[in-house]
């Protein structure tokens, strides 16, 4: 006589909510990432952009402005951005938090900071 092996019901419902919960932790994060993709993106071009090297803290808040317009950046404002000049080169960052809320009263935050200035 063989002994019966396999997933019990009890099993495979505890696996199906932890997928469910894991999809659904990962449906709220991943839009937060994408944005934060575009805000490195938009921060890296004004990096290169000639006309910005020597420009006033106003008119690199309003390039922010219409860049961030073009890719729908919502997370972070022109006034949020700390502009300041490392060696002579123009340095734009970000620090910012996203907070997403899953069911009741949780919820998930993440802390991000961008920034135009190259990474170590």
């Amino acid at each position: 006589m063989k002994k019966q092996q396999g997933a019990t019901l009890i099993g495979m419902l505890f696996t199906g909510i932890l997928v469910v919960f894991a999809a659904i932790v990962v449906m709220k994060l991943v839009p937060a990432y994408i944005e934060y993709m575009s805000i490195q993106k938009v921060l890296g071009a004004m990096d290169k952009d000639p006309a910005l090297k020597d420009a006033k803290n106003s008119e690199v808040r309003e390039s922010y402005a219409r860049r961030a317009g073009i890719d729908n950046i919502t997370a972070v404002k022109p006034e949020d951005l700390d502009i300041s000049r490392d060696s002579g080169r123009l340095v734009v960052g970000a620090k910012y938090r996203v907070e997403k809320p899953l069911f009741g009263n949780v919820g998930l935050y993440i802390d991000f900071n961008a920034s135009s200035a190259p990474t170590p």
